[in-house]
């Protein structure tokens, strides 16, 4: 999957530019660069990963691809609690499928929102679990939990396929 992929993925979901916004399990960076694509330079980000490794490769290609702008690297892990301004939203690619307890964590990442924010969840789309995705969370499974977890109106936004499990999605909630 490649950057304009990416964006198209979680546009939707994004539909103005600016606010505060967090990618937890930002990984690589590969979302945190399609989010800084669409929150433009009004936008504020906080990449969360427990890898600082990865969070360095990812400052690297951050400030290549957009100078300047705002961004804040913390080596964390995600499911214990944050040291978080209030968010407009948060961004969650490909990391929820390793945490096997979601209903916790979940609940505690919906805290870090603000009034009218969002949640956009990036996932496989598959059931069975396997050594790279542990504790997948099929798009209906998602809906379910997000409700349980206090979030409403969870919406599938997008889908594209995958080289590994069938297929991506991506989708919302409030």
């Amino acid at each position: 999957m490649n950057h304009s992929e990416r964006v198209k993925l979680i546009r939707d979901a994004i539909p103005d530019p600016g606010g505060i916004w967090a990618d937890l399990g930002s990984g690589g960076g590969a979302f945190t660069l399609a989010l800084a694509e669409l929150i433009g330079e009004a936008g504020e980000i906080y990449s969360v990963d427990a890898d600082t490794r990865s969070l360095q490769q990812q400052k690297k290609a951050f400030h290549k691809m957009f100078p300047g702008r705002k961004v804040h690297f913390l080596a964390a892990d995600f499911t214990r609690p944050l040291d978080l301004p209030k968010l407009n939203g948060i961004v969650m690619a490909n990391a929820l499928h390793y945490v096997k307890q979601k209903e916790a964590v979940i609940r505690e990442i919906r805290r870090y929102l603000g009034p009218g924010a969002r949640l956009i969840l990036v996932e496989y789309n598959i059931s069975k679990g396997s050594f790279w995705v542990p504790y997948p969370i099929p798009f209906p499974e998602w809906k379910t939990l997000a409700g349980i977890a206090g979030f409403s109106d969870t919406r599938l936004i997008g889908t594209a396929p995958s080289r590994y499990h069938h297929e991506i999605y991506s989708a919302v909630s409030w």
